[in-house]
């Protein structure tokens, strides 16, 4: 921690850097700079970046389109992470080159599925204003 840090513009540090990673990330694999079938096949998502406190280590969020084929989008991902840390190492200026790791983001099946409890008739019943 620098000497004029605070606990607040370390967040904030973390939450850019993550957001510089996401956007350099996404648009690495939205130009297919990837030379990898699946990933030619599947447009990605990448959802969120969490970077850790020291910054040397991303947790990276994604989704394939319309959520086809997740664990093989995963698993190529996974095998392109070497040249994928490289290239974000080269376009987002740190100290150190963190190191990537994907996973799954299941925010979105989560959220369908509260959708769909709060829309079932037992649960719409208990919302309803008393009349």
């Amino acid at each position: 921690m620098r000497p004029n840090d605070t606990p607040e513009s370390r967040n904030v540090r973390l939450l850019r850097v993550g957001e510089q990673m996401r956007h350099t990330l996404s648009e690495i694999l939205a130009r297919g700079d990837v030379h990898d079938e699946t990933l030619a096949k599947h447009p990605v998502t990448i959802t969120e970046v969490r970077m850790s406190p020291d910054l040397r280590h991303a947790t990276v969020f994604m989704k394939p389109l319309l959520g086809k084929d997740e664990e093989a989008v995963l698993k190529a991902l996974r095998t392109n992470t070497a040249y994928l840390q490289r290239e974000v190492a080269s376009r987002v200026r740190m100290k150190y080159a963190a190191k990537l790791k994907f996973l799954a983001d299941d925010s979105f099946d989560e959220g369908s599925h509260i959708d769909s409890l709060l829309r079932d008739p037992k649960v719409a019943r208990d919302l309803e204003p008393d009349a």
